[in-house]
């Protein structure tokens, strides 16, 4: 099921979703976590900034695996059990075994989840069969349980979808986390449109846009990238931007740190300092600075950056997806 997509308020208390013109941004969701009364007790987990905030600039994929695969509401709680590379998904009073049915219903769903082109998925922490990491595994003979395992459909998805932006509703309370899983979908909803009119052109000028974007993550994957679009002549379009992508998505699976967005502000800086006087460039490299020593977010050398580009139109900065990978609204960048 597809959450509907309009401009007014749902009926089930949902902010509005924002309306563009542009393909969806689509996300799977566990559906506890959009206020659904599908745990197994008959409660659920409603998280506001997905339903609140997030949820105006995207579209929802709900699902509750255990609902689907047959379990029913209210249900006996479950757990995994066994080994953690391949654990047993069983009820804890009546021991009963749903692994199999478990497996079979999963695999048909990601093959279903696949085909709606999702950007992103996000996860209940700690379920038996969507956490998506640090899942208790209760081991046989009755020893202590491991904190290493992975519910058993987010296993799946992710074995399927393995460059698919995926997080957890708990890490989303990480605010470098929440803007790194964002500015990933996003990403990954751009590419998704390069990929379903891939030319090398294309490609050229996507890499072009994003290429700041991608040093903050990685300076390795920026020069590979590089690399890659730079010795392309005579590769097809559509395996030119498979290529890209993956390395695109890989590289920014990794968070921005403060001193790799401090060399992008700097190197932004420089492609605008001829149009800037000496006390404008000061403060500048003064803001920056004080985004460095912790004293000011990040949006505050960029809101400096972004007036600076408008004003004296520096072109090849103002089209670079760095300064706004995701919608300003969701204010991401006022606390990394």
């Amino acid at each position: 099921m597809v959450s509907r997509d309009r401009g007014e308020p749902g009926r089930d208390g949902r902010a509005a979703r924002v309306p563009h013109a542009e393909p969806p941004v689509r996300l799977g969701v566990s559906s506890c976590l959009l206020g659904a009364s599908v745990r197994f007790d008959g409660g659920h987990k409603r998280d506001r900034f997905l339903t609140d905030v997030l949820g105006r600039y995207v579209e929802w994929v709900p699902v509750c695996p255990e609902l689907e695969s047959g379990m029913g509401v209210p249900r006996e709680s479950v757990r995994l059990e066994g080994e953690v590379a391949a654990p047993r998904m069983a009820g804890t009073r009546s021991a009963t075994d749903h692994t199999s049915a478990m497996r079979r219903w999963a695999a048909g769903r990601v093959r279903a989840l696949a085909a709606l082109d999702l950007s992103g998925y996000v996860f209940k922490k700690d379920s038996p069969s969507c956490g998506m990491e640090r899942v208790r595994v209760y081991p046989d003979r009755g020893r202590m349980p491991s904190r290493r395992g992975r519910g058993l459909f987010a296993a799946a998805l992710m074995d399927a979808l393995p460059l698919l932006p995926v997080e957890e509703e708990g890490r989303l309370n990480d605010p470098v986390l929440r803007e790194n899983f964002i500015e990933r979908i996003f990403c990954y909803r751009r590419w998704q449109a390069l990929l379903a009119a891939p030319t090398r052109g294309g490609v050229v000028a996507f890499h072009t846009a994003h290429k700041f974007l991608v040093l903050a993550h990685s300076p390795r994957a920026y020069a590979a990238l590089g690399r890659l679009v730079g010795d392309s002549k005579g590769v097809r379009g559509a395996v030119l931007a498979r290529r890209y992508g993956e390395e695109l998505m890989r590289a920014l699976a990794t968070p921005a740190t403060v001193a790799r967005h401090v060399n992008v502000l700097q190197h932004l800086a420089g492609f605008c300092r001829e149009h800037l006087g000496a006390a404008e460039r000061q403060e500048l490299a003064s803001i920056i600075d004080d985004y460095r020593r912790g004293l000011v977010p990040l949006v505050v050398p960029l809101t400096l950056l972004r007036h600076h580009v408008e004003r004296h139109d520096v072109a090849y900065v103002r089209g670079q997806v760095y300064l706004a990978p995701h919608p300003k609204e969701l204010m991401l960048r006022n606390h990394v």
